[in-house]
């Protein structure tokens, strides 16, 4: 028997399944939680959105389970049906610098706030100081030297290379941590609340560094201040401090004698001897900074005399310098590029912004990153630094004239609308919620072709869609976010694809008030929304999409939203709405009349809608009717041969058996979905059907 000592022990279980995990099964034991909820309080009681909310519902369900032993066992069985998580170590640190000079004052400052009595007060340090200046480069030299004093792991978030100038949302820098910690996707709480709490139940009681770097506000990172004494937070922001509960550490421009030092370790001693004429003209165009002393050690190095001049932005200067020894058409392409504020640049990308071929793009990002200009990935991209792309950018207008730079933006936004159109097509050739493949540019091959480009260019999407809006190309900007949808239907990209489907539906209600263009980016935004249980700004945008859909006279674009109607209703145990919406989006599909659109799609549609309407007759306390609805969806997928949809309708009617009494029932569609999923290797949800097999032999 699973007895519930305090209503606290039944607020943090409720708690624990409205903030609880993400994808499927994170969504059957949601339904299955309100569904017993329903059932122990005798009446239908709407998903709480607050603590106080999750409070209320268990001082009013506390008297009945202490009463009904049965029922607390079940709510216990649901409560290991929640996904587990476990620290892993995690991949650790990047690569520290072969050529660290000085930083002792920062390094003592360091040890000394990882090391301090705790005393209540959570260890963290807030490094900062100007671009190229070297804090990330003391961050991970301190992390490469301290290994042994984190056992349970040493985990590296990096923020820069992310779409728009503000950064991630806090929510998505836990989601990177987490991951970095082990949690698997179908684990991945969806709010940002369960994530703040799954970090804190990984890390407690361990011994851990987490370092965040170029994070740029104080709401990036607060949630993750430490709980537990043990764990070291380490924040490094590329510019001035923010407002952090940390111990700040400025990191300095470096003394003469230690960029002397410096500039000897990156080009050697001899070259340093040649050029001590220019030595003091050197230091003081660099100025102390790490990245210009590092971009004149290689130019001296290669026995070229130092460019930069005096009293101006080192880093900038480094970037001019850099480009005055690029060839003409070089230094152009990067001016050209680094317009639209790519995440990350490819030959590809490059092409198109200078209007080149993309073996001479290549060849030209290779010569550019010879000079320090820009960063080569171990994913065989490159990256600006945030201050260089400035310069750039800054240049290229006065450079090249507006008219260029314009073509340069629309030029690649053309060339990602065409990758993302024919991969999006790729990764779902079936959905009508992607548009066919454009004639021109080469299609990609399979599924798994067209989701793997999808996931390298997603920041770069998602950053276009901005750029489109910025320069006008509203149609443009809508159809890059239509192709995010195999995103974050297949990827559950939710979090990436959020901030482009914001700014799309605003567009498309704008631009293109009323049209199924409208309604699909409205559904996509609420379908984000729904994933991520920002239940009411899901609502609002998926009854836009039934609003635009109806609108246009599209009736399986209106069936499919007010269907996703349904779903969020079901979610949030509204059961009695999710089946009239259920009921409703089943008219509006009839509708469609034979030959019409849609209607070779209309059974599968139905099918599914049955699935779900027995799924919310389940929560309403009719299991025979749920029987019947969820029956009817069993046979139609069994004689399709859909292995996954079958499984999960066999899950269903498992659980409405177990509710009905009817364990024997139960175990033998268990059974049969156990059966399916096995060659699928879907292990999230062959875990909950062996812990539903627990619950029903119990």
């Amino acid at each position: 028997m699973f007895e519930i000592v305090t209503v606290g022990a039944l607020t943090a279980f409720l708690a624990a399944v409205g903030n609880g995990a993400a994808g499927e099964v994170g969504k059957q034991v949601l339904v299955s939680t309100g569904a017993l909820v329903r059932r122990t309080l005798g009446r239908e009681t709407p998903l709480p959105s607050t603590p106080e909310g999750w409070e209320l519902l268990a001082r009013q369900m506390h008297p009945r389970l202490s009463e009904d032993p049965r029922r607390a066992d079940e709510f216990a069985g649901l409560l290991r049906s929640l996904p587990q998580m476990a620290l892993r170590p995690g991949p650790g640190l990047p690569p520290a610098t072969r050529d660290f000079t000085d930083r002792q004052g920062v390094l003592r400052q360091l040890r000394r706030e990882a090391t301090r009595a705790a005393a209540g007060r959570p260890r963290v340090a807030l490094l900062y100081g100007p671009s190229g200046i070297g804090t990330s480069a003391v961050a991970l030299h301190w992390g490469a030297d301290r290994i042994a004093r984190y056992p349970d792991g040493q985990f590296y978030v990096d923020v820069r290379d992310t779409p728009g100038e503000m950064g991630l949302e806090p929510a998505a820098v836990l989601l990177c941590l987490l991951r970095q910690m082990g949690v698997e996707p179908g684990s991945m709480p969806p709010t940002e609340a369960g994530r703040e709490e799954a970090y804190r139940r990984l890390t407690a009681g361990r011994r851990a560094l987490v370092v965040i770097d170029h994070a740029s506000s104080a709401a990036q990172v607060r949630g993750l201040i430490p709980a537990t004494p043990e764990v070291f937070l380490l924040v490094v922001a590329s510019g001035p401090a923010f407002l952090l509960e940390a111990e700040r550490i400025a990191v300095p421009p470096l003394k003469d004698r230690d960029a002397v030092r410096l500039l000897r370790k990156v080009a050697g001693p001899e070259p340093v001897a040649r050029a001590k004429p220019h030595l003091p003209a050197l230091l003081d165009g660099c100025a102390g900074n790490a990245f210009a002393l590092k971009a004149a050690a290689r130019h001296l190095l290669a026995g070229e005399p130092p460019l930069a001049a005096p009293g101006g932005h080192p880093v900038r200067g480094a970037a001019q310098d850099a480009c005055r020894r690029l060839r003409p058409e070089a230094a152009r392409l990067c001016r050209l590029t680094a317009l639209g504020g790519w995440p990350s640049i490819d030959a590809r990308l490059a092409a198109d912004a200078a209007g080149t071929a993309p073996e001479d793009a290549a060849r030209m990002l290779a010569e550019a990153a010879d000079v320090q200009l820009v960063d080569p990935g171990a994913d065989g991209r490159y990256r600006l630094r945030p201050e260089v792309r400035r310069h750039l950018a800054d240049a290229a207008g006065p450079e090249h004239g507006i008219a260029e730079c314009s073509a340069a933006v629309s030029r690649v936004l053309d060339g990602l609308l065409g990758r993302a159109l024919h991969a999006a097509h790729a990764a779902l050739p079936q959905s009508w919620r992607t548009e066919p493949a454009p004639a021109q540019g080469t299609p990609y091959g399979n599924e798994g072709e067209g989701m793997t480009v999808l996931l390298a260019e997603a920041a770069n999407l998602v950053q276009a869609v901005s750029v489109a809006e910025e320069y006008q190309h509203i149609d443009t900007a809508l159809r890059l976010a239509r192709a995010l949808w195999p995103l974050q239907l297949k990827a559950g990209k939710v979090d990436e694809a959020l901030p482009a489907l914001r700014i799309a539906a605003r567009c498309a209600e704008e631009h293109h008030p009323g049209t199924r263009l409208a309604g699909a980016l409205h559904f996509q935004l609420g379908h984000c929304l729904g994933e991520l249980r920002q239940w009411e700004r899901a609502e609002r945008a998926v009854r836009a999409a039934v609003a635009a859909e109806r609108a246009a006279g599209h009736a399986r674009g209106e069936a499919s939203s007010v269907e996703m109607l349904g779903l969020l209703c079901l979610y949030q145990w509204r059961y009695e709405e999710a089946y009239e919406r259920f009921a409703e989006a089943e008219r509006v599909y009839g509708r469609i009349g034979a030959g019409g659109e849609g209607a070779r799609d209309l059974p599968r549609a139905l099918a599914l809608i049955r699935r779900h309407q027995g799924r919310a007759l389940r929560g309403m306390g009719n299991p025979a009717e749920s029987r019947v609805r969820l029956e009817a969806a069993r046979d139609f997928f069994a004689e399709r041969g859909e292995a996954y949809n079958l499984a999960r309708t066999l899950t269903d009617l498992a659980e409405t058996l177990h509710d009905a009494g009817d364990d024997a029932g139960a175990l033998t569609k268990i059974a049969e979905a156990e059966r399916l999923l096995t060659p699928e290797q879907a292990a999230p949800h062959l875990g909950y059907l062996a812990r539903l097999r627990t619950r029903c032999e119990a």
